[in-house]
C-alpha cells in the first residue's frame, strides 16, 4: 500500500528534469499522475510510459499554463481521466528563456500558479494539499541579492509564493494545505545551466560555498515527501544550503 494510492496528483512541468522525477517518485506512491509539459510531447509521453511500465498510471497533458484554457485543461484531465484530484505540485518555473515577453516570468512565476489553484481549489477534497517550488534564491530575494541574471526570475517566484500564501485563509476553510519547498541550485537543471552559461563559474562558486548541490532526483524525492508529510499549512521545506541565506 502506497501513501497516495486513490489519490490524483498534478505535476505541472514534468516532461523533464525535477518535475519528471517528482511524477515518477509520487507514482510509486500509488498516486494517479497528470505529467504536465508545454511543448515537448515526446518527453512527456516517455515519461508517462516509464510509470505505467512499473505499475503505476498516468496521463500526459499539453497545456502552456499561462492561458485559462491551459490550467483547466489539467484540472479537467484529473477529473476526466482519473475521476478525482488530490495533490497539485505547482514545479513549472521560467523566465531564462530566449524569445518570451518582457513580463513572461511573472506570468508564469505568479500568475500562472495563482490561476491553478484557483482553478483546482473547487475540486480538491478536504485533506488535500498543494505543494510549490522555488529556490533559496527566490525565497530569500527580499534581504539576501543573487545573480543579476536570475533576477527577474527571483523576484517572480517570490511574488508567486506571496500571493500563493495570500490564498491559505481560503484554502483553510476546506482543509486544503500549501506547503513550499525551497532548495539551493540543483545540479543539472535547465536554469542551473542557462546560468553558468550566462555567468561562467556561478554554479561552481555555488557549490564550494553551499558545501553540496542536491542533484535532481535528490531534490524530486524531497518535493514528493512534502505530498504527504505532516506539517502545517504555510510550512516551508528547506533544502540543503538555507543557512547561508538566513
Amino acid at each position: 500500500m502506497g501513501k497516495l494510492d486513490g489519490k490524483t496528483a498534478i505535476v505541472t512541468g514534468s516532461s523533464r528534469g525535477v518535475g519528471a522525477d517528482v511524477a515518477k517518485f509520487l507514482a510509486a506512491e500509488g498516486a494517479a499522475v497528470v505529467v504536465n509539459y508545454r511543448q515537448k510531447a515526446p518527453r512527456a509521453n516517455k515519461v508517462v510510459a516509464e510509470i505505467i511500465a512499473a505499475g503505476g498510471r498516468a496521463v500526459a497533458i499539453g497545456a502552456d499554463l499561462t492561458t485559462q484554457e491551459g490550467v483547466q485543461a489539467l484540472v479537467s484531465a484529473a477529473l476526466e481521466n482519473f475521476g478525482s484530484l488530490d495533490l497539485v505540485v505547482l514545479n513549472a518555473s521560467g523566465g531564462m528563456e530566449s524569445g518570451m515577453a518582457a513580463d513572461y516570468a511573472l506570468q508564469l512565476n505568479r500568475d500562472a500558479q495563482v490561476n491553478l489553484l484557483n482553478a483546482a481549489m473547487p475540486v480538491l477534497p478536504a485533506g488535500s494539499r498543494v505543494v510549490f517550488v522555488t529556490s533559496h534564491q527566490a525565497h530569500f530575494i527580499e534581504t539576501v541579492p543573487t545573480m543579476p541574471e536570475y533576477l527577474p526570475v527571483a523576484k517572480s517566484k517570490r511574488a508567486g509564493e506571496d500571493a500563493l500564501r495570500a490564498l491559505i485563509p481560503n484554502l483553510a476553510l476546506e482543509d486544503i494545505s500549501l506547503v513550499v519547498v525551497s532548495a539551493d541550485m540543483i545540479e543539472g537543471t535547465v536554469t542551473a545551466t542557462l546560468l553558468d552559461r550566462a555567468n561562467p563559474g556561478a554554479i561552481e562558486a555555488r557549490r564550494a560555498e553551499a558545501g553540496r548541490l542536491y542533484s535532481v532526483s535528490e531534490f524530486a524525492a524531497e518535493i514528493a515527501k512534502m505530498a504527504t508529510a505532516d506539517v502545517p499549512t504555510g510550512h516551508t521545506e528547506y533544502v540543503g544550503g538555507a543557512e547561508s541565506f538566513k
